[in-house]
């Protein structure tokens, strides 16, 4: 038997501001890097078997993992990167140590790109597209702002990546962490809870939370 954690990244600055990160590349909050550190005292992270990490591009997820195993002080994340260039060929290490923790990182796991609104205030952008525009433009299925990807295409950019990487690797009895963002974990539970299309807007990840899975015989259950 395997298991799966998903995390999603503690509070950054842009989430403290009440804007729409999306890609944009900020780093966590003050309240975030101590929200990372009592996560990992409640995972009690220095004594957790994890195998590997996944996680995406952008800093305040890589920076939720570092904060965690600043409380680790025999273990720390060495980063694997997988979407080519350079940074793969040149950056890459596979003769890990005890001490390392293969920590892989693909842009296929970052945030719902938000287009237009990206960047901008949360609450007036509500206020000026009203309510009901405002909520199926963040949840629903199909709904997106101008220029933004909807939460179906970052579904259909996040599952290849699960199927190929994560679920490959839980099938070989890895215990894994994925830390990531709102929209790319809320693909990751769609996908294993088998929720339906309609009702993915009801689903939320508040800042850290924390889903887990046992997955054995192909077969994923909630603990």
């Amino acid at each position: 038997m395997a298991k799966l954690y998903l995390l999603r990244h503690s509070k950054s600055q842009w989430n403290k501001d009440n804007r729409f990160a999306g890609w944009v590349d900020n780093p966590l909050s003050e309240e975030g890097k101590t929200q990372a550190k009592e996560i990992a005292e409640k995972l009690d992270l220095k004594n957790l078997k994890i195998d590997a990490i996944y996680s995406n591009t952008l800093i305040r997820c890589l920076e939720t993992i570092l904060r965690m195993y600043d409380t680790v002080p025999d273990k720390y994340p060495l980063f694997i990167h997988l979407d080519g260039g350079k940074m793969q060929k040149w950056g890459n290490f596979d003769r890990l140590r005890d001490i390392d923790v293969p920590t892989y990182v693909s842009e296929k796991l970052n945030e719902r790109y938000y287009g237009d609104i990206q960047g901008l205030d949360k609450e007036e952008t509500k206020q000026k597209y009203g309510e009901k525009l405002f909520q199926e433009w963040r949840r629903a299925f199909h709904g997106k702002p101008p220029g933004a990807e909807s939460f179906n295409d970052t579904l259909k950019r996040v599952l290849p990546f699960f199927k190929k990487y994560i679920l490959k690797d839980l099938s070989k009895g890895k215990d894994l962490m994925v830390v990531a963002s709102h929209n790319s974990l809320r693909a990751i539970v769609k996908y294993i809870e088998n929720i339906k299309d309609e009702d993915i807007i009801n689903l939320e990840l508040p800042f850290g939370a924390l889903v887990v899975y046992d997955f054995k015989e192909n077969k994923f259950t909630k603990t």
